[in-house]
């Protein structure tokens, strides 16, 4: 590349990779040409893209025959988002260093466009759950997880409850246009309870719930009552017994948060006049009528995204936050009933007040409580509320959905652009903080994207409305080349920093488009018991191996269709690799990395490792598990 005066992931130029603490001292090295005959040199910043700033750096000698350094040791006082470039005093002028890519500087003539280093700097002492570093996390849709056979009680009368398990998921508008997710296959809190045991043998240490509190769609997001467990899930007694017995097979339970928006539909706004308490739509008396953002009362009121079964609530108010935040309220219960965390809805709605409040409650209710945040952009760079969101500095989220990782897994997967995909990976390990990036939800599909295998193999689905989407599957040739390639994508989620996060039924091979078609039952009896029992190796090596809690990521290679890259601590030396080429590899092996064992694939021979075509390894040093 030529000349490079700093480089941002070079221990040389700076010594502390990634994010720092708030008073924690980073040392920063600049190289200049001597031939420049510099006479001054400066750190230049801004924090949350105001309070602009700059301090002089000093001299520090010579970097070869033609090189000089100019450095600083500095800290930054207050937790923010830093930008930063480097400006140096010649007698032509005053002149800078900005970041052209992949962390590397250049002098900034002729540059088109000036991008800076960005430099997170969270709250000092900033910790996050150890519980779930080096653990799994398996998302659980409730409805069609596995139904117990638990006849259930109170059930409302205009829910469908369908009797054909695996059946496709209604999806066509009623008479009045609507589509109405009233539609259940009767998924229940005791079915999963029942299957704790098929998890654990997974390697999972924590299932999160996509929402279970009453609601009268399928998908819940539609609350009706935050106190309440839906009646076609269970009771409270079952979902209590559901954490005590998961406790005692290692895993953990989080629920969903749906704070921005309640049901029109529910006890508190009450459209449909099905609850008997005095709801906001019903009388501006009722006790919840501050909650809503009513334009003209009642029937013009803000909801999201224009749905008018959502309506938005005012999480601002004092009212609302007392209710989902304050002492005896929401989060406090349903964590002292036995759930270990909250993962919240649409977090770019939520305003830093109501996520401060939350973020207070839960810890002081549970110190080792998770709170994740659904995210899609990098977390440390969104903007929302007309502002630079500080969702990972501290007082917000330990962790957030890892979309950037999603997408970097599955646009190598189904493309094979290695350089795209180590590209990704490093600016979020470099933007994360690390305690953050430990606890990373680590998915390759959820709820609301395509399945895995569909996401990697079919034909997309952007711009084809449902009827297109609907009872579509894989030719047989799709599905085999997308479990090889699905494989692949597991491999790189199970073993990057955080948490893998498997959407029930990918391990089994379940296939389908968007919502609802994302949503099936899971196949009991007629999964893909290759891939359940691939997904249970990858289980254990990851379990087996405690360098996946918190060890560094090190980019090893990036090219030709093939990534590499190690994880590293005291305990332990482990390298990835995996060739998305329609032809077998041999790789080269660096040579510090002495006497490697495959974990799982091919056992190196001569300082090399064969590599099948669309294949990957897993390999550790020195022998050591």
């Amino acid at each position: 590349m030529g000349f490079v005066p700093f480089n941002s992931r070079d221990p040389f130029f700076k010594d502390k990779f990634g994010s720092i603490e708030a008073e924690e001292q980073v040392h920063l090295r600049l190289v200049l040409p001597r031939s420049f005959n510099c006479n001054g040199a400066f750190l230049v910043f801004n924090r949350n893209e105001s309070e602009y700033g700059e301090i002089s750096m000093h001299w520090a000698g010579m970097c070869g025959d033609d090189c000089e350094i100019w450095d600083i040791h500095t800290s930054f006082r207050r937790e923010g988002l830093y930008r930063y470039h480097f400006d140096y005093l010649s007698p032509y002028g005053r002149s800078s260093v900005y970041e052209v890519s992949d962390g590397v500087g250049a002098f900034s003539g002729g540059m088109s466009s000036k991008k800076e280093w960005q430099l997170t700097v969270t709250e000092k002492d900033f910790k996050t759950p150890d519980w779930i570093k080096g653990g799994i996390i398996y998302q659980i849709f409730p409805d069609r997880f596995y139904f117990s056979g638990e006849e259930k009680e109170n059930i409302p009368a205009d829910r469908v409850m369908r009797d054909d398990w695996g059946g496709e998921p209604e999806w066509r508008p009623n008479a009045q246009g609507k589509v109405l997710n009233n539609d259940f296959f009767g998924g229940d809190l005791r079915g999963i309870g029942e299957k704790l045991t098929y998890l654990k043998s997974l390697g999972v240490s924590c299932i999160y719930l996509n929402p279970i509190f009453e609601a009268h769609s399928n998908h819940r997001y539609d609350t009706a009552d935050y106190g309440k467990i839906d009646p076609v899930l269970g009771t409270q007694k079952d979902f209590e017994k559901l954490c005590r017995d998961a406790e005692k097979q290692g895993i953990k339970i989080i629920l969903d948060g749906v704070f921005s928006h309640t049901g029109a539909d529910s006890v508190y706004f009450n459209k449909n006049n099905r609850y008997s308490t005095l709801g906001a739509y019903n009388s501006p008396v009722s006790p919840y009528y501050n909650w809503y953002k009513f334009v003209s009362y009642p029937d013009k009121y803000q909801s999201w995204w224009g749905f008018e079964t959502l309506p938005e609530v005012i999480e601002e108010g004092e009212d609302y936050r007392k209710f989902i935040n304050g002492e005896g309220g929401i989060i406090e219960k349903w964590l002292n009933l036995g759930a270990s965390g909250f993962r919240l809805d649409v977090a770019d709605e939520l305003p830093d007040v109501f996520i401060d409040e939350l973020r207070d409650r839960l810890k002081r209710t549970k110190p080792d409580a998770l709170l994740m945040g659904e995210v899609w952009e990098d977390a440390t760079t969104k903007h929302s509320y007309g502002s630079l969101r500080r969702y990972l500095l501290g007082s917000q989220f330990d962790s957030v959905m890892n979309y950037p990782f999603a997408n970097a897994v599955i646009g190598f997967c189904r493309n094979g652009t290695a350089e795209f995909f180590m590209a990704s990976v490093m600016s979020i390990v470099e933007n994360y903080p690390k305690q953050c990036l430990d606890v990373m939800m680590n998915h390759i599909g959820t709820h609301d994207t395509e399945r895995a295998i569909t996401r990697i193999v079919g034909e997309s689905c952007e711009y084809r409305d449902r009827t297109w989407q609907a009872g579509r599957v894989l030719t047989d040739e799709q599905y085999e080349r997308g479990i090889q390639l699905l494989k692949c994508a597991a491999a790189l989620q199970y073993t990057l920093p955080g948490v893998p996060s498997v959407y029930y039924g990918d391990e089994a091979g379940m296939q389908g488009y968007k919502d609802p078609f994302n949503r099936g039952c899971y196949p009991w009896s007629n999964e893909n018991r290759e891939l359940v029992d691939f997904y249970k190796q990858l289980g254990k090596v990851r379990r087996e191996n405690p360098v996946f809690k918190e060890g560094r990521f090190i980019p090893v290679s990036a090219m030709l269709g093939c990534v590499a890259y190690r994880r590293f601590d005291e305990h332990g030396d482990i390298m990835v690799i995996v060739n998305r080429n329609e032809h077998p590899i041999s790789y080269r092996l660096p040579e510090y990395f002495e006497n490697p064992r495959a974990l799982m694939g091919s056992n190196p021979q001569n300082g090399e490792v064969y590599i099948e075509a669309c294949s990957f390894v897993i390999l550790t040093k020195n022998g050591k598990m």
